[in-house]
């Protein structure tokens, strides 16, 4: 059996599978990137269970090394990636693929970020909690009505992850010039770099 899937350009949403017999299927492959563990083998599992193939890396490097083998047509973005920003996979994903469909997910709403993941390429910007329907419908994958499957549940984010967030705006504008960007702060670049360098304690 095998899958008819147009390119991601032109992909009809429903992913229905032309039988073929002798042919394996090919199911839809899902990117999702995300350092948290638990995140991954909640959403992986969910996705699994309705027919998709996710594959999932917790650093930006093995994120494009999975798109460069598997090709996905989709991709799930957390913001905050390790001590790494979502936005830096945004653009390298979109470098490879210029049709890939990125949905980011973050645990606070900001709208300059929303903005700024929408301008990179991002078709969605999702502040959890969200479920899994929520994410494919995000993305305008029709699904069967069911159990909407587990929430990926709300966390809020401590002081400085706010503040780490606001220093990767000002980074993207000034198109990743630490010392340009270190101006505009007003602060020394060895300061920004620390700030940047910092990993979140608890998402």
């Amino acid at each position: 059996m095998k899958s008819n899937f147009p390119s991601p350009a032109n992909q009809n949403r429903n992913h229905k599978a032309t039988m073929n017999p002798g042919k394996a299927l090919e199911l839809p492959t899902i990117l999702i990137a995300d350092d948290d563990q638990t995140l991954l083998h909640t959403l992986a599992t969910s996705l699994r269970k309705r027919g998709f193939n996710p594959i999932t890396a917790d650093t930006i490097g093995k994120a494009t090394t999975l798109q460069q083998q598997h090709c996905p047509a989709s991709a799930v973005v957390d913001l905050k990636i390790g001590s790494e920003s979502g936005l830096r996979l945004i653009s390298l994903l979109r470098n490879v693929n210029p049709d890939i469909e990125i949905i980011v997910l973050t645990g606070y709403a900001s709208i300059a970020t929303a903005v700024s993941a929408i301008k990179l390429g991002a078709k969605d910007y999702l502040c959890k909690p969200v479920d899994t329907l929520q994410i494919l419908s995000a993305l305008n994958i029709s699904q069967q009505p069911h159990e909407p499957g587990p929430v990926i549940p709300e966390t809020r984010m401590p002081v400085y992850q706010l503040e780490w967030e606001y220093l990767q705006k000002v980074l993207l504008e000034h198109n990743g010039n630490i010392s340009a960007a270190a101006r505009s702060l007003g602060m020394h670049r060895r300061t920004l770099q620390r700030k940047l360098n910092k990993r979140s304690g608890s998402r």
